[in-house]
């Protein structure tokens, strides 16, 4: 931008056209660069296989947040049903917690509700490894697939 601009624009090459920034090399001027284009309906010029996979690891972000939050919100439940001796407010608050951050991801996102039986197994085998190093309880103690229900994640009642 030229000094002094407010615009929210990538500086203009003789010719009007954008400059071209090298994906590899400014990931960040190469987003502006592709904004730019799209905006002004210049499709022949947009850095069609890069924008793509962009998009698609846009995508595959979502899909990590909602397994974090299952790992999270799994491993809770596990320290609460196999240490109810150690039970609180924190491991209460932080399952109530991650079912609101669930909550809103699958209302933002409901295209990935169909993934919702990949992502539960894929945080339960990390949820497992973490209950086992953070209770000394032996790993045999927790079952290998996931035993909730997925109503029982999203809805168990857990009280103090």
């Amino acid at each position: 931008m030229s000094p002094g601009s407010t615009e929210n624009h990538v500086d203009l090459a003789p010719g009007d056209e954008p400059m071209r920034a090298a994906y590899e090399r400014d990931f960040y001027s190469w987003l502006l660069e592709q904004a730019h284009h799209l905006r002004a309906g210049r499709w022949n010029a947009l850095d069609r296989d890069n924008l793509a996979e962009e998009i698609e690891s846009l995508g595959r972000e979502q899909f990590s947040k909602l397994e974090s939050a299952l790992r999270v919100l799994l491993l809770h439940m596990l320290k609460w049903d196999y240490q109810p001796e150690r039970r609180g407010r924190s491991w209460w608050a932080t399952i109530g917690e991650q079912r609101l951050r669930l909550n809103d991801l699958l209302a933002d996102n409901p295209g990935l509700r169909p993934r919702i039986p990949e992502a539960v197994t894929r945080a339960y085998r990390r949820a497992r490894l973490r209950a086992v190093k953070e209770t000394d309880l032996d790993e045999a103690r927790f079952p290998q697939a996931c035993p909730y229900a997925w109503d029982d994640i999203v809805s168990r009642n857990f009280s103090l």
